[in-house]
């Protein structure tokens, strides 16, 4: 049984919104469903040209856990940045517009990191791929049937997580993120819960805003900074849906290529910060000329 709200921490649940009308019913849905009850739901609207908007707003009148905010388009980074200055939780949780999580995901995290004192918890996530020979308005509402997509034969899911189940101090957790530095696992935002606190007092952990690539990885190699003690939760709590009208499916190489050696920059500050750079050197200077997994 789910603790009682009154017994939880508030955890906020930041989702930046974009032209989402064919997905964010199904990601509210899955927010709105978990089994952890006390949360701050804020979706922020980024001057969307559909009706993302007023779904958004429908909801809110359904559910007092909504908050929305209706701004101009200044893209992910800021607005997610806009969301952590209004966010009230304990802890900040990050879901895509287009993507869903699974109805225990908030309390696993939540209990892992009230158990462990950890500031961050990094979890497992499915991969979801659509079936290619469906029409695209058929594709959502196969996804949306099941929220365990696990359990349907018509998408092809694969789990990708590194890090074994259990507690980590900021050394262990660094030298797992150098064996696999251009992943999703480490570098994106959606499959992690932050300690709000070291947000609040460290003006430098913000997402940032002049990168049109990777500005997740930016955002949590700050975090690591300031971190103390971390959790791998080895069951997959998040369903990252491929969808081909991305905008990461569209970037230029030239901006890739710009983008990822001033992250290596990033990684080796930080690695000089806890220092493990020296023993670090090969693997950050391969990070700079490896692939991403997509």
């Amino acid at each position: 049984m789910p603790t009682e709200p009154q017994n939880q921490p508030l955890v906020s649940i930041i989702v930046p919104v974009y032209n989402a009308a064919d997905h964010i019913a199904r990601c509210i849905e899955s927010i709105r469903r978990q089994t952890y009850r006390n949360l701050e739901i804020i979706l922020l609207n980024d001057g969307s040209k559909d009706v993302s908007y007023a779904v958004c707003q429908s909801y809110a009148g359904i559910d007092r856990r909504i908050v929305v905010i209706d701004k101009n388009n200044s893209g992910v980074s800021a607005t997610r940045n806009l969301g952590m200055q209004e966010a009230h939780g304990k802890y900040f949780q990050f879901v895509d517009a287009d993507d869903f999580i699974q109805p225990y995901a908030t309390e696993l995290l939540v209990q892992k990191a009230e158990a462990s004192h950890a500031d961050m918890v990094i979890a497992h996530y499915n991969r979801i791929e659509p079936p290619v020979s469906l029409p695209k308005t058929m594709r959502d509402t196969v996804v949306e049937r099941v929220l365990d997509p696990i359990l349907d034969p018509q998408h092809r899911v694969q789990t990708f997580g590194f890090l074994m189940e259990g507690p980590l101090n900021k050394d262990a957790f660094a030298c797992g993120l150098m064996q696999e530095p251009a992943s999703f696992y480490y570098g994106v935002m959606w499959n992690k819960l932050y300690r709000a606190d070291i947000v609040r007092e460290h003006p430098d952990v913000r997402c940032n805003e002049e990168l049109d690539y990777s500005e997740d990885l930016y955002f949590n190699l700050s975090f690591i900074r300031y971190a103390q003690q971390f959790y791998a939760l080895s069951t997959p709590i998040y369903n990252y849906v491929q969808n081909p009208d991305s905008a990461v499916h569209h970037l230029n190489p030239f901006d890739v290529l710009t983008t990822r050696f001033e992250l290596t920059t990033y990684y080796k500050d930080l690695f000089k910060h806890i220092g493990l750079y020296e023993e670090n050197k090969y693997r950050l200077n391969k990070f700079f000329f490896g692939v991403a997994e997509s």
